[in-house]
C-alpha cells in the first residue's frame, strides 16, 4: 500500500531546516550527520524535501498505526541522494483526523544504513 494522498504529501521546510540537517539541535543532531553524509546541506534543504517525497512514491508502507489523533505511515527503503550512494531510511508520516494531507514527521537511518 502506498501512502494515501501522496499528491498531497507536505514536507514542511521547518523540519527539514531546523531539525533534520541542522547539527545544532538536541534530537536532530545525529540525523543531520547522517544526512550531510550522503550529501543533503542547508543550503540546498529542498533536495532532503524532494528525496523524501520521492521515498514515499518509490515504497509502500510497512506500518500503520492508528491513533486518537490520527494515522501514523512508516515507510521503510532506500534514499536517492546526491552522493548517488543508498542508505536505507525509515520516513514517517502523519494524517490527522482534520486533513487527508500527509505531513512529515521524521526520517531517520535504519540500522546498518551507512550504503
Amino acid at each position: 500500500m502506498q501512502l494515501p494522498n501522496l499528491d498531497q504529501a507536505h514536507v514542511p521546510p521547518a523540519k527539514i531546516k531546523d531539525y533534520l540537517l541542522n547539527v545544532e539541535h538536541e534530537d536532530g543532531r545525529g540525523k543531520a550527520v547522517f544526512f550531510n553524509l550522503f550529501g543533503f546541506s542547508l543550503t540546498n534543504w529542498q533536495a532532503l524535501a524532494e528525496a523524501l517525497l520521492i521515498h514515499a512514491e518509490q515504497h509502500d508502507v510497512a506500518k500503520q498505526e492508528e491513533t486518537p489523533f490520527g494515522t501514523r505511515y512508516v515507510i521503510e527503503g532506500v534514499l536517492s541522494t546526491p552522493t548517488d550512494r543508498t542508505p536505507q531510511v525509515r520516513v514517517v508520516w502523519f494524517i490527522s483526523n482534520d486533513t487527508t494531507e500527509p505531513r512529515l514527521v521524521t526520517a531517520y537511518p535504519l540500522e546498518d544504513s551507512n550504503d
